[in-house]
C-alpha cells in the first residue's frame, strides 16, 4: 500500500461523528490541516478557557519494545502519556495529532494494530483524532503524539503553587507500573504467581489510566495548589513540585498506600516495593498539594464517585529538596520525626543519564 492508502487503512472510520462534533471538529483527516471551531463549556454555557498543549514522543527500544507490548497497547500507552500531561493541568483534552515512522520490520497491519490502540483510548476518554503525519524510519518505529486541551481561564493547577503546611496527596496506588515491567521482562517469575495477580500487574504496566476524572474534581475543588502527572516516579515528581513552588516535600513512608499485588509481588521478586512507589515511573497517578484543612471532605467526593485520594506527606518551607519520612532507618529510640528523615535523590527516568 502506498502512504495514503495506509492513512486511510489505519484511521477511518476509528471515531463516532458525535464524538468528533462534540469536540468542535469541522475539518478531520484527510486535508492539510484540520479545523477546530472555537470550544464551548459541556453545558454549552459561555465560558473563557485557555488552550493546553503537550507533545511526547515514543522511540522502539527505549521506550517500549514489542516483546513486551503488543503494538495496540503501545499505542495506547502513546496516547495515554499525553492525556495524563493535561490531565496534570486539570484539564480536559480535546484533540490529538499522530506523527509516526514506521521502519521495514513494522509491516502495515502491526501499524494498523498501533492506531487500533491510539483510537481505543482517544474513544474512552472522548479525544478527537484530527489529524497527523506518517513517514519511514530506517531502524526504530517511532509514534510521536500532541494534544490538545483546555481548561477554565485562570484555573489551571501548576507545578509551582505549592503552600507551605500543604498536605502531599496521590490519586492511586504507586510503582504498579514498574513491577508489570519487571514481571514482563522476568516471565519466569510468571508460574510462581497467580494469573489474576500476573493480569492485575502487566495491566498496571501496559494499559494505565490517566486520571483525568480525578484531575477535573481537584480543579473543581478550588483548594489543590499544585499537581503533577507520576510518569517519572514519586521521587521526581516530588522534586519538580518541589523545585518550582521554592519548598521542601516530605513524603511519608508509612503513609504509602501499596496494593496486596505490589507487595506480593515485591517479597516473591526479592525486589523493594518502595524503590518501585518512588522511582518506577509510568503509573499515570497524580501527586499534588491540598489545603489541609479540606482533605477530609475531599476525599469523601473522590470516594462517593468510585475514586481514591490518598495523604501521603505534607509541605514545609525549604529549598526544593524532597524527604523521606519513615520506619526504615528507625534503629535508635527516642529520635524526633526530623531526625528520621533521609533526602530523596530527585531520580526517575531520565533519558540522558
Amino acid at each position: 500500500m502506498d502512504e495514503f492508502s495506509r492513512i486511510s487503512y489505519w484511521t477511518s472510520n476509528q471515531q463516532d461523528e458525535k464524538l468528533l462534533k462534540r469536540n468542535a471538529v469541522k475539518v478531520a483527516i484527510g486535508d492539510d490541516a484540520a479545523i477546530v471551531a472555537g470550544a464551548v463549556s459541556e453545558d454549552g454555557s459561555s465560558k473563557d478557557f485557555e488552550l493546553l498543549y503537550t507533545v511526547d514522543t515514543m522511540v522502539e527500544d527505549i521506550h517500549f519494545t514489542s516483546t513486551t507490548m503488543t503494538y495496540a497497547q503501545i499505542g495506547y500507552k502513546a496516547l495515554a502519556s499525553n492525556l495524563s500531561d493535561i490531565a496534570a493541568m486539570g484539564g480536559v483534552p480535546l484533540h490529538a495529532l499522530i506523527a509516526i515512522s514506521v521502519p521495514g520490520h513494522v509491516s502495515a497491519q502491526q501499524a494498523k494494530q498501533l492506531y487500533d490502540g491510539i483510537y481505543e483510548c482517544a474513544n474512552t476518554f472522548g479525544v478527537a483524532i484530527v489529524g497527523g503525519d506518517t513517514t519511514s524510519s530506517p531502524h526504530n518505529l517511532v509514534v510521536t503524539i500532541t494534544v490538545v486541551g483546555q481548561v477554565e481561564a485562570g484555573t489551571a493547577i501548576l507545578r509551582s503553587g505549592a503552600k507551605f503546611r500543604d498536605m502531599l496527596v496521590i490519586t492511586g496506588v504507586a510503582g504498579k507500573s514498574a513491577a508489570g515491567l519487571h514481571l514482563l521482562m522476568h516471565p519466569e517469575l510468571e508460574q510462581e504467581i497467580s494469573p489474576e495477580l500476573s493480569a492485575q500487574l502487566k495491566r498496571a504496566h501496559q494499559l494505565p489510566k490517566p486520571h483525568l476524572a480525578q484531575a477535573r474534581l481537584l480543579r473543581e475543588s478550588g483548594v489543590c495548589h499544585s499537581l503533577n502527572d507520576v510518569s517519572d516516579g514519586l521521587a521526581s515528581e516530588a522534586g519538580e513540585i518541589a523545585l518550582a513552588s521554592k519548598v521542601d516535600v516530605i513524603i511519608e513512608e508509612t503513609k504509602l498506600p501499596i496494593s496486596d499485588s505490589l507487595s506480593r509481588y515485591a517479597a516473591l521478586s526479592h525486589c523493594s516495593a518502595l524503590d518501585w512507589m518512588l522511582y518506577g515511573g509510568e503509573d499515570y497517578i497524580l501527586i499534588g498539594t491540598i489545603a489541609s484543612q479540606h482533605y477530609k471532605e475531599l476525599k469523601r467526593s473522590f470516594q462517593q464517585l468510585g475514586m481514591q485520594l490518598y495523604e501521603i506527606g505534607y509541605v514545609e518551607a525549604g529549598t526544593g529538596e524532597v524527604w523521606l519520612e519513615g520506619s526504615s532507618w528507625q534503629s535508635q529510640h527516642g529520635q524526633s520525626p526530623k531526625t528520621q528523615r533521609k533526602r530523596i535523590e530527585r531520580k526517575g527516568y531520565n533519558h540522558f543519564t
